[in-house]
């Protein structure tokens, strides 16, 4: 984890040339409490004028690509981005080729990954909550980057998300996973009564090796990387949404040079 003076995290794998990505910590833009400071969510009651603020230093950080914002609903679509694409398509994933285009998804607690195509012609980013974890977010965001790019190692980097200490879950959420695959079960444990401690970032990695991705970076699961507990640096919903009202966002992008 590559931490710059303005907060923002540069991730340390070893993408092609020209890959370029960033993930945006809480540090950096202009908003108040509770989404001090640089929220970039435009649906959680901040200030519109912050919102846009920041999103313009978003922009500048990536420049001269544009950070494509999508709204988010839990799912597995997947968007191939164009030079039309607007702010606000439905979709959880999104892929980019060729310059001028930032694949961006926004996160608080909810996985951030992104993809590079070992060619340096594409590159993908998906919302890997449980559910869409659990529905193939990631499978699905694989085979996208695949077809626009073809045949080929892929690339992985895991951004910072709810820690396995800090991730309770109900029944149906192992279930979830456990179904599909009954060696996802090591990465549950018992916790409370009737609940369980998820690893999300373990899940995810399991997703995509059996996805023909094994060159995977990032978050280990490690107390670093939880955005529930590191809360100078990370929104999150879970810890602030029923206390505060609401929480920021945090963007992870990935654009071609």
């Amino acid at each position: 984890m590559l931490l710059q003076p303005d907060g923002g995290i540069v991730p340390d794998w070893p993408a092609p040339p020209g890959v370029r990505a960033l993930f945006t910590t809480r540090a950096g833009g202009v908003s108040v409490a509770p989404f001090d400071s640089f929220n970039l969510g435009d649906h959680v009651r901040d200030e519109p004028l912050a919102v846009a603020a920041n999103r313009e230093r978003l922009a500048a950080l990536t420049a001269p690509a544009r950070p494509v914002f999508l709204q988010q609903v839990h799912g597995t679509e997947v968007l191939r981005l164009s030079p039309n694409s607007a702010d606000g398509s439905v979709a959880d994933a999104c892929v980019a080729q060729g310059p001028g285009l930032a694949a961006t998804i926004m996160v608080a607690d909810c996985l951030p990954v992104l993809l590079a195509h070992a060619s340096g012609t594409a590159v993908a980013a998906a919302h890997a909550g449980w559910r869409g974890l659990a529905n193939g977010v990631i499978e699905a965001t694989v085979r996208a980057l695949r077809e626009t790019a073809g045949e080929g190692e892929v690339l992985a980097w895991l951004g910072p998300c709810i820690g396995p200490q800090a991730f309770e879950v109900g029944p149906e959420v192992c279930e979830a996973f456990v179904g599909a695959d009954h060696e996802a079960a090591l990465h549950f444990w018992p916790h409370t009564e009737g609940k369980f401690l998820a690893d999300l970032p373990a899940l995810a990695r399991r997703r995509l090796q059996a996805a023909g991705v094994s060159n995977v970076h990032g978050n280990d699961g490690s107390a670093a990387w939880c955005t529930v507990t590191q809360a100078s640096q990370f929104f999150s919903h879970r810890r602030d949404a029923l206390r505060l009202g609401s929480t920021g966002r945090m963007a992870a992008c990935v654009w071609l040079a």
